[in-house]
């Protein structure tokens, strides 16, 4: 009974092989051929914008990083500023009082031998600017320099945001899309049907399969990759650089208000801690872009590695194909 069971099995196994057309190892090539051939000329843009997005957010990220660098000058700078305005405040607050330095040596000397009071007024003209006057100065040489660097930070946190809008734009157009994911979707059907065909080729003895053999190993290479990966970097870079991007026009903002002549000639108590707060927005603000910047150059880079080892792929069944 068992012997006949198997019997009845191999023999209704024979009729359906038999039954079910089967496609010639030509009809299997020309098929590989159709569905494969030309992949690598198509991911050849995608390599291309991938390569242009990394240098366009790694320009990003210096224009970021100078912003900040410029950000935490101008910091400084306002510090000084700061320490020398409360310098001359308490200077002009004893004077108010009456209250002056006592006379230097070189001072006292330069009086008793004045000889009149024409030399004395000589003395007192060559003596130089005061104290105040000289704080005064400095003060005003250090706001020009605070100014300038304002301007500066404020120009770079612009441009930082304009590499990121261009990175967002850039990344999210370059993707595997309908087309082409089609096209290495029925690359994969074709090559399975080809190793089943060169499979009844050899158990058959067509004759000499040798070509069909190179041209499955090489395009059965499609079933191990991953084109998955193309398209989470490119939208790993677009988040990165839309989050940039924001992050940099609210930086820029901060930064136009922190440096304009209403906030800065604000000497009200309110008015400077107006002015600190966007100062520091805008710093903090500056290094959020830089990172987002950098975090979408990784990703731009990785894109092209993975770009690369699809094309390498791509390369390779099309050179077997021809």
């Amino acid at each position: 009974m068992r012997k006949f069971l198997f019997v009845f099995i191999v023999f209704s196994y024979c009729v359906s092989v038999h039954a079910a057309p089967m496609a010639s190892l030509d009809d299997t090539l020309r098929a590989t051929y159709m569905a494969c051939f030309g992949i690598d000329e198509e991911l050849k843009p995608l390599k291309v914008k991938a390569g242009i997005n990394t240098a366009v957010t790694a320009v990003g990220t210096a224009t970021g990083a100078g912003a900040l660098a410029t950000g935490l000058v101008k910091k400084k700078t306002d510090k000084e500023i700061e320490e020398l305005e409360k310098k001359l405040e308490e200077i002009l607050n004893r004077e108010d009082r009456g209250e002056f330095p006592d006379p230097t040596l070189e001072e006292i000397d330069g009086f008793v031998n004045s000889g009149d009071e024409k030399d004395a007024e000589v003395n007192t003209v060559s003596a130089g600017p005061s104290e105040a006057d000289q704080i005064q100065a400095e003060i005003d040489e250090k706001t020009k320099k605070s100014i300038k660097l304002g301007n500066w930070r404020t120009g770079l946190l612009a441009g930082n945001t304009a590499t990121n809008i261009a990175g967002a734009v850039i990344a999210g157009t370059n993707k595997v899309k309908g087309d082409l994911e089609a096209q290495i979707k029925d690359c994969i059907a074709a090559v399975g049907e080809l190793r089943r065909a060169v499979g009844r080729a050899e158990i058959e003895q067509e004759g000499d399969i040798s070509e069909a053999k190179g041209i499955l190993n090489a395009c059965a290479k499609y079933e191990t990759i991953d084109i998955g990966k193309i398209n989470n970097r490119a939208t790993g870079a677009m988040v990165s650089s839309s989050v940039g991007a924001a992050t940099g026009v609210a930086g820029t903002i901060s930064s136009i208000f922190a440096n304009s002549k209403k906030v800065r000639n604000d000497n009200s108590d309110a008015g400077k801690k107006k002015e600190k707060g966007l100062n520091t927005a805008a710093n903090v603000l500056a290094g959020a872009s830089t990172l987002a910047s950098g975090t979408a150059t990784v990703f731009n880079a990785t894109q092209i590695k993975a770009i690369k080892d699809v094309s390498a792929v791509a390369a390779e069944c099309t050179g077997a194909l021809q």
